[in-house]
């Protein structure tokens, strides 16, 4: 049995979440979190750049239930590498009740690729911050998204927003929906009707193709408060660019808790607290149904 130390300083995920006080509507997909080992029996991966607390399916089940949400979205975690089976064992124990994002290398097999549409995935993440997993020539990643497009599985992209200009062409090109991670990251410090923000909107725009998800507020945020004690309030330097794309791509949105939110620095967000954020992003009945509802079951569930 392999040990694991935790990269010092990390947070662990918060102990004892806030009942929320927003009532998510019936049927809400959680459609972007992760679930990291238990590294006893799924060992972390040798080239990860960080090592987290265990974080295991049964933690984000419970998780789910006390938010009030029906399903998850599992989003395979750079910790774990290629190495997708923490991922696949926790779609095959959720009853039919999570889908997952797998992240995969160009020699996977079309057998795996079908074992893991069985368990569940229905998309594969690429991962351009550089500071959590090592570059993947983009002809690769091309080759990956041509063999997933059968499968009718959707490209998963991370990235931060300075790095759009280089990556754009890229982007727009994959021949599968493309789901942004995080708004693409953008630095809220600059205007929400700035160059930055709106070469984003404008590729979601000319490229139907292109959803968003509109979470980790916690990540992006550089004035707050804070989702800790109490606060209704959250990150509201955020709410400007998260509702922005809320509003105009209602049909494209997706919102996730990002738990157990790896790599935070500075604090560990509350989250029923993060789900009393979303009426700020999605104000209205509608916007939230299309959110939570509708969007994700239709791209995962369908």
């Amino acid at each position: 049995m392999e040990t694991f130390t935790k990269t010092p300083g990390w947070l662990d995920y918060y102990d004892g979440p806030s009942t929320p006080r927003f009532r998510v509507p019936e049927g809400a997909v959680d459609a972007h979190c992760h679930v990291f080992g238990p590294g006893a029996v799924f060992p972390y991966a040798p080239e990860r750049k960080y090592t987290p607390c265990d974080a295991p399916k049964e933690a984000l089940f419970a998780l789910r239930d006390h938010l009030g949400f029906s399903k998850n979205v599992i989003v395979q975690a750079t910790c774990h590498g290629t190495d997708n089976r923490a991922l696949v064992d926790a779609l095959r124990a959720s009853e039919g009740r999570a889908r997952g994002v797998a992240t995969v290398s160009r020699d996977v097999t079309d057998t795996e690729l079908q074992d893991m549409h069985e368990a569940g995935v229905r998309g594969t993440r690429f991962n351009f911050v550089r500071r959590l997993a090592d570059f993947t020539p983009r002809e690769v990643l091309a080759e990956i998204a041509a063999r997933i497009a059968p499968l009718g599985w959707h490209v998963v992209v991370y990235f931060e927003a300075q790095d759009l200009p280089e990556l754009y062409d890229f982007f727009t090109t994959l021949p599968t929906t493309v789901v942004v991670d995080h708004m693409g990251r953008p630095d809220v410090a600059q205007p929400v009707d700035g160059p930055e923000f709106q070469r984003f909107v404008r590729m979601m725009h000319d490229h139907p193709n292109i959803w968003s998800k509109v979470s980790c507020p916690e990540r992006l945020s550089k004035s707050g408060p804070p989702a800790l004690d109490g606060q209704q309030h959250a990150y509201l330097d955020v709410v400007p660019f998260a509702r922005r794309l809320v509003e105009t791509f209602p049909d494209r949105v997706l919102w996730g808790t990002d738990w157990p939110h790896p790599n935070l620095k500075n604090h560990m967000p509350d989250d029923g607290l993060l789900v009393d954020y979303i009426p700020q992003i999605a104000p209205t009945g509608e916007l939230q149904r299309r959110l939570l509802v509708d969007n994700p079951n239709r791209l995962y569930w369908r």
